[in-house]
């Protein structure tokens, strides 16, 4: 299998992938195809050394992985258009919200190794979490791709069938830490500090309260128990935003953005 990625879309979501695979030293720019009809867009990354296509054909052909990173009403016609280059050594890997990869399959009519990627927007800074899911592929193509979106965030693979779900937690769930984050903002100008202060903190108390989960691997009530002291301003802060509904608005939020995308 060739040792080269074409990644069929250059849009954001393309070219932030290209952007952390060069940052992280994954490959060689060389090692690179990426595609868009409005080629002049891509100028910056061939300059780089990415070989820059409007050929989607020529990508594959030459490519062992493909990364399929177009809008979900043009994967039918961009899947049929370079059908005849796929074969059983590829591994096609979807980040196409919606597409599952039953549809994929069915239209490529072909043993490959498939896997549906769900990235979020954090991508971009190489902070992703991304869910994989797979079908057909061998321990060491399941590892490459792992290897791929690990140099993009962190990386967890579950059942097809959890998609959905993931999306809602870990997608829809950037929008819910932002409003999170803007709420403390707010208060935070309310008890007296200006703005860009108070979003300077109340960002960096978030990414610090991530960060010690992720490292430590501790429960968040550890981490909790930890600046909750008796009687203390923390412990009358939290038993508010309980009285007021917090933890309980938060998990019906999540139920309700599930059930819009599972009913439509």
């Amino acid at each position: 299998m060739s040792g080269k990625i074409a990644i069929i879309g250059g849009g954001n979501l393309g070219q932030a992938i290209a952007e952390g695979l060069l940052f992280s030293k994954f490959c060689k720019p060389a090692d690179i195809i990426i595609t868009k009809r409005n080629v002049a867009t891509l100028e910056s990354l061939r300059k780089r050394g990415m070989t820059v296509t409007s050929d989607n054909s020529m990508a594959v052909k030459q490519a062992g992985l493909i990364i399929l990173a177009v809008k979900p009403f043009q994967v039918s016609d961009v899947l049929k258009g370079c059908k005849k280059e796929l074969h059983s050594s590829h591994v096609l890997v979807s980040v196409v919200t919606g597409v599952s990869i039953k549809d994929m399959e069915e239209i490529i009519t072909k043993k490959l190794a498939v896997c549906r990627a769900m990235p979020n927007t954090a991508i971009a800074i190489r902070q992703s979490m991304t869910c994989l899911s797979f079908s057909q592929a061998r321990e060491e193509q399941v590892q490459r791709v792992k290897d791929i979106f690990s140099r993009l965030g962190k990386v967890a693979v579950i059942d097809e069938k959890l998609m959905d779900a993931a999306t809602v937690l870990g997608a829809c769930g950037t929008a819910y830490a932002m409003r999170y984050i803007r709420a403390n903002i707010q208060g935070g100008i309310e008890i007296g500090f200006d703005a860009a202060t108070a979003s300077l903190i109340a960002a960096q108390t978030v990414k610090g309260a991530a960060d010690l989960l992720l490292e430590k691997g501790s429960h968040p009530e550890q981490e909790i128990d930890k600046v909750t002291t008796p009687k203390g301003c923390t412990i009358a802060g939290l038993n508010e935003m309980e009285h007021q509904g917090f933890s309980s608005s938060l998990i019906k939020g999540i139920s309700a953005s599930f059930q819009k995308i599972v009913k439509g």
